[in-house]
């Protein structure tokens, strides 16, 4: 019998390739072997962005299977993306895993797969090795899935995951968020009505999935959700995950850290930084990334403002007439940051977040108040979390026209940095979320009993 070795597969998204790598770095610390599969252009990425600085021991090894789509095609469009890999992953995984059945002594005991890419399971499944789930999100997201037959028979969604009371908010349970209807999460991954609906389907699939593996376990603690735990038994807390765990600095990140910004950084005063961070999704029209570069300068207090190469629509960032000149020194604008070390400085006092669950986890462990601006997908739900029930943070409101405009910011972030409450909870919740991970913690203990069984 050789080591216990693990096929990881994340869904090939930026906020789900990360969790998983840590896990996998975690897990590799404890002398498990793990072959990581991103899709061929993921990991091209990953392998671009940290060279090969990997992992030292050789218990990580980075693999790749094809994706399905062509070069140049857009793989932001995440219906495409889904539908192209329902198509081809299954058989290129079981290719994958003969070869490596074939060429490692160290057998694969275990496929430890995202939920969000349930075929992965099915593979396994059916070629007799025992499968864990993971899941990236808030547990309760996963609730509300696991909820839709129960929706439907409500009268709430139609058998299309369509809402047919649209102002009707749904509470699965006292102490969970409230949830409006037209932000359940198939409805916020494209315009278009055939995606939506794939997308709904797709996504019962997978949870039907996560029925029949040996566990379910989630970037969560029972600190922050516990009424979502209780709605979903089988799933186990075993985070937040934190950035400290690192092998290295290995994170899966997409694109090359900047690091220079944490000198920056070191130059300011303490708690005096707006830190303004967008995950790898979202893109801003000219007029919107515009009122919101004038909102951060109207502030008139320093802000870290990481900018992607495709955060706006169109080729160039129209910044506002004068600005860099303006902010000068006030500002400081990367394209990728490191982000678990700026939210751990000293200098940052809120962070302007699109709420992805990764972002809202660091944020939460290290103490910082949110001003939440979502953008698609779960990032709803996670923004109810921050403002209505943990109340570490603010909503930004938009405007008939659908635009934050830069009153609102600088009236918020006074709101926000001007309230010391948010500070104070902000702390009481990284210290509950600390603990939970730390030795004896509620996370700590189903991750050791997780090695356990891995290693048995």
């Amino acid at each position: 019998m050789g080591k216990p070795h693990i096929v990881v597969i994340p869904y090939p998204a930026q906020g789900h390739v990360i969790p998983l790598m840590e896990l996998s770095q975690n897990l590799a610390k404890q002398g498990i072997k793990i072959s990581f599969v991103n899709t061929v252009f993921n990991h091209k990425r990953v392998l671009d962005a940290f060279g090969e600085k990997v992992d030292k021991n050789g218990l990580l090894h980075l693999l790749s299977v094809p994706d399905g789509l062509e070069d140049g095609e857009d793989r932001n469009q995440l219906g495409k993306l889904t539908e192209s890999l329902c198509q081809v992953m299954p058989t290129q995984l079981k290719e994958l895993i003969h070869k490596v059945n074939g060429s490692d002594d160290d057998k694969i005991s275990c496929v430890l797969a995202d939920i969000c890419i349930g075929m992965a399971i099915d593979v396994a499944v059916e070629l007799g090795i025992p499968t864990v789930g993971f899941w990236p999100a808030a547990v309760l997201q996963l609730a509300v899935l696991l909820k839709v037959p129960k929706l439907i028979d409500d009268g709430l969604i139609d058998e299309n995951g369509t809402p047919l009371m649209k102002h009707k908010m749904i509470q699965l349970s006292p102490m969970t968020p409230f949830i409006n209807p037209m932000n359940l999460v198939w409805l916020n991954i494209d315009d278009s009505p055939s995606t939506q609906k794939f997308m709904f389907d797709f996504q019962l699939r997978n949870y039907k999935v996560a029925e029949t593996t040996d566990w379910v376990l989630c970037n969560s603690s029972l600190e922050l959700e516990l009424q979502g735990f209780n709605l979903v038994p089988k799933a186990l807390p075993i985070g937040p995950f934190l950035a400290t765990n690192r092998l290295g600095n290995f994170s899966g990140n997409f694109w090359p850290e900047d690091p220079t910004c944490l000198q920056w950084l070191d130059q300011q005063s303490p708690g005096s930084v707006i830190y303004v961070a967008f995950g790898s999704f979202t893109v801003f029209d000219q007029i919107q990334f515009q009122e919101l570069a004038l909102g951060l300068e109207i502030t008139e207090r320093p802000f870290l403002w990481v900018v992607r190469e495709d955060i706006t629509k169109g080729k160039h960032h129209n910044y506002p007439k004068w600005f860099n000149e303006r902010v000068g020194n006030q500002c400081r604008i990367v394209s990728w940051a490191p982000q678990a070390a700026v939210l751990g400085h000293s200098s940052i006092a809120c962070f302007i977040s699109h709420c992805g669950w990764n972002s809202t986890m660091e944020g939460v462990s290290n103490g910082v108040p949110f001003l939440c601006w979502p953008y698609f997908a779960d990032q709803f739900l996670n923004e109810s979390y921050i403002s209505d029930i943990w109340k570490i943070g603010l909503k930004l409101q938009k405007d008939e026209g659908g635009i934050i405009r830069k009153e609102e910011i600088k009236s918020k972030v006074e709101q926000l940095v001007g309230d010391e409450n948010f500070k104070t909870r902000a702390i009481e919740l990284k210290q509950m979320v600390t603990k939970s991970v730390g030795d004896g913690g509620s996370s700590d203990k189903v991750f050791k009993n997780f090695v356990q069984w891995l290693k048995s």
